[in-house]
C-alpha cells in the first residue's frame, strides 16, 4: 500500500467523509448493540449512577463545602463526572481502535486515523447524551441548573474532543507496538482523575498544586462546564486563549506522531 496516502491533509480527509460516517455508524452500533442495551447505557446507567454518588456522598459521608457557593454537592459532580467519562472511556476506546480493527487495517484501505476518531465519536455521543438527560433530571428535580445555557458549553466539548481525539491517536498508535499499553495506562487515569476537580473544587486543592491543576486541559473544561450550567458564567480570559492554542497544537503534533508511525501498522499487526 502507498503509505502516503493515509498521511493526508484535512481536505482529502473530508473527500473521504462518507466512509468515516460510515466507520463510526459501525462503532456505535458495536459499541450499543440493540435497543435495550442502548436505552439502558444512555438513560438508566447515569441515572444509578448518580442516585449511587447522592446517597454515598451526602447520605454517607454528608458532604457540604461551602466553597460551592450554594450549589448541591450532587449537582457540583454530575455536571463534571460525564464530561470526565467521555474523555476517559474516549481515550480508552480510541487507544485499542488500531487492534480492534487488523483485519481491517491489513485488508482495506482507509486513513488509518479514521478509526480512532470514529471509536472516539461514539463515546462521546453516548456520554453526552447521558449528560444532557441527567443534566435536564436535575432541573426537573428542583436542582439550580441552567439548563437553556447547554448550547454555550459546545466550544468547551468541542476543545475537549480534540484533546481526547489526539490523546487516544498518541496512545492508539503506540498499542500497536507496545501490548500491554492499555494496562499500563490504567493507573495514569486513576491519578488523572483526582488531579481533576471533578470531586472536589479547586479552591480546596493544596495551593502549591493548584497551578499545576490548572494548567491540566480537564480541569479547564470541567470547570469551564460548570461555570456556565450552575453558576451562569460566561467569562473568557487568557486561560481560554493559552488552553485553545495548547490544545489544538497537542492535536497537530499527536496526528503527525500518528501518521509517522501509521505506514508500520500492516507490518506489525
Amino acid at each position: 500500500m502507498d503509505a502516503e496516502r493515509r498521511q493526508m491533509t484535512a481536505q482529502g480527509l473530508w473527500r473521504l467523509r462518507e466512509l468515516f460516517f460510515c466507520l463510526f455508524k459501525r462503532e456505535l452500533g458495536n459499541s450499543y448493540s440493540g435497543h435495550l442495551a442502548g436505552f439502558f447505557s444512555i438513560m438508566v446507567n447515569p441515572l444509578v449512577q448518580l442516585a449511587v454518588y447522592a446517597f454515598v456522598f451526602k447520605i454517607v459521608f454528608k458532604v457540604r463545602f461551602p466553597e460551592l457557593s450554594g450549589q448541591d454537592f450532587v449537582a457540583f459532580v454530575a455536571t463534571a463526572m460525564w464530561p470526565w467519562m467521555a474523555f476517559q472511556i474516549g481515550v480508552q476506546k480510541g487507544l485499542a481502535s488500531i487492534e480492534a480493527n487488523r483485519n481491517l487495517v491489513k485488508k482495506v484501505w482507509l486513513p488509518h486515523e479514521f478509526l480512532v476518531y470514529a471509536s472516539v465519536g461514539s463515546i462521546y455521543v453516548i456520554q453526552i447524551t447521558g449528560f444532557i438527560f441527567v443534566i435536564l433530571v436535575l432541573y426537573l428535580t428542583d436542582f439550580s441548573i441552567h439548563v437553556f445555557k447547554l448550547p454555550f458549553i459546545l466550544p468547551v466539548l468541542i476543545l475537549q474532543f480534540i484533546f481526547t481525539a489526539g490523546l487516544a491517536l498518541i496512545f492508539a498508535a503506540l498499542k500497536v507496538f507496545v501490548e500491554d499499553l492499555g494496562q499500563a495506562i490504567a493507573p495514569l487515569f486513576t491519578v488523572w482523575f483526582y488531579a481533576t476537580p471533578v470531586l472536589y473544587p479547586i479552591s480546596l486543592a493544596p495551593i502549591q498544586l493548584r497551578n499545576i491543576i490548572e494548567l491540566n486541559p480537564m480541569t479547564y473544561c470541567v470547570s469551564r462546564i460548570r461555570d456556565v450550567i450552575l453558576y451562569n458564567k460566561f467569562q473568557i480570559g487568557l486561560m481560554d486563549a493559552f488552553q485553545s492554542v495548547a490544545i489544538v497544537l497537542f492535536f497537530i503534533f499527536a496526528r503527525l506522531f500518528f501518521n509517522r508511525l501509521s505506514p508500520y501498522f500492516e507490518n506489525v499487526l
